[in-house]
């Protein structure tokens, strides 16, 4: 009996470990993407600021990923969810997601941050 309880305490910690490694990984992964650019919360205002907007859906993998792009930050993006607001989307002719509207510029699908500032006139700056 102890002989089971043995092997039984082994695999509770072998399955601990290969949790606690996982979730290391993930956490160091999102650190990265995250940190790919400094100070995302400025240059999200900067697009606010320049009148920029994004159409998107919930359900849309794009825009989900557009969104994962500014991490935290994006909640200073002006954005419009076209399934609670279809009106202002069809009226605004947005076919497809994600769409960006940035002064008289129409950018359809997933775009670079890069991009987006080059657009918008605002600054983007690497981390080294």
């Amino acid at each position: 009996m102890e002989n089971n309880t043995n092997t039984n305490l082994k695999w509770v910690a072998v399955a601990i470990l290969v949790v606690a490694v996982i979730v290391g990984v993930v956490l160091l992964l999102t650190k990265q993407t995250s940190s790919k650019y400094k100070n995302l919360d400025a240059f999200a205002q900067c697009l606010t600021e320049k009148s920029a907007v994004m159409y998107g859906a919930y359900w849309c993998s794009h825009c989900k990923a557009q969104k994962a792009e500014f991490g935290d930050s994006f909640k200073y993006i002006n954005y419009v969810e076209c399934t609670d607001k279809p009106d202002e989307c069809t009226a605004a002719g947005i076919t497809g997601y994600p769409t960006w509207r940035i002064a008289s510029t129409t950018l359809e699908g997933e775009q670079p941050l890069e991009k987006l500032a080059g657009k918008a006139g605002c600054m983007l700056e690497k981390n080294l």
